[in-house]
C-alpha cells in the first residue's frame, strides 16, 4: 500500500476507532461516521481527504479494517474499537479451532491470564494461521496460539464475525488455548 494511503488509513483507525474527537467528529451508536462530516473535518484539521482516497483506501485495506453504508453516505470501522460502539452482530457458530497471533515475550502473561481485549471491546481471532502469524510478526519474534473455540462454544463462550472475517469474543481463558507450530 502506497503511503498516502497507509497514511489515510491510520487517521480513518484512529477516528473510526478510538478518537472521533481527534478532528471533531461523531460516531453514531453502530460506529457509523457521515463521510461527508469526515472529509469536512479532516481537511478543517489540514489532513485533507478526497472522496476518491477514501474510497481507495476501503477498497485497497489489506484488512478490510472499514466499511462503507450500501448508499456510500457512512464509514464505520468493522472492528478494533475502543470507543463504545454496538456493531449489531449476531452470535455466530465459529469455526472448531481459531487462531490469534502475538509476540513470544507475551506467553507467560497470556498462559497465567488468557487473552483479554486489552483496550478492545472484545479479543480478535483469526480463521486462519497465516492471518494469525502476520498479527504476530507485528508485535515482534511471533508465535500463533490455537484456540479451541469449539470447547469454548459447549462452555457458554459467544463468538461473533465482523464483516471483514475477524471472530472476536470477550475473552479466552488459559485452558482454551495451545501452542502451535507456526510453521505450518
Amino acid at each position: 500500500m502506497h503511503s498516502h494511503l497507509v497514511s489515510t488509513s491510520k487517521l480513518l483507525s484512529l477516528v473510526l476507532r478510538h478518537c472521533p474527537e481527534a478532528i471533531g467528529l461523531t460516531l453514531d451508536e453502530q460506529g457509523w461516521a457521515n463521510v461527508d462530516d469526515l472529509l469536512e473535518k479532516a481537511r478543517e484539521r489540514n489532513q485533507p481527504i478526497t472522496r476518491e482516497l477514501l474510497l481507495e483506501v476501503v477498497q485497497q485495506n489489506d484488512k478490510q479494517r472499514f466499511a462503507l453504508s450500501k448508499d456510500g453516505t457512512r464509514i464505520r470501522a468493522n472492528q478494533g474499537h475502543s470507543v463504545s460502539v454496538n456493531l449489531g452482530l449476531e452470535p455466530r457458530e465459529p469455526p472448531a479451532v481459531l487462531y490469534h497471533g502475538t509476540a513470544t515475550r507475551f506467553l507467560e502473561s497470556i498462559f497465567a491470564q488468557g487473552l483479554r481485549p486489552q483496550n478492545r471491546h472484545h479479543v480478535h481471532l483469526s480463521s486462519d494461521r497465516s492471518t494469525a502469524l502476520r498479527v504476530g510478526q507485528r508485535h515482534g519474534q511471533p508465535v500463533i496460539l490455537d484456540v479451541d473455540a469449539a470447547a469454548m462454544r459447549r462452555d457458554g463462550q459467544l463468538f461473533y464475525c465482523s464483516e471483514n472475517g475477524v471472530w472476536l469474543c470477550d475473552r479466552v481463558p488459559p485452558r482454551f488455548l495451545s501452542v502451535t507450530d507456526s510453521s505450518q
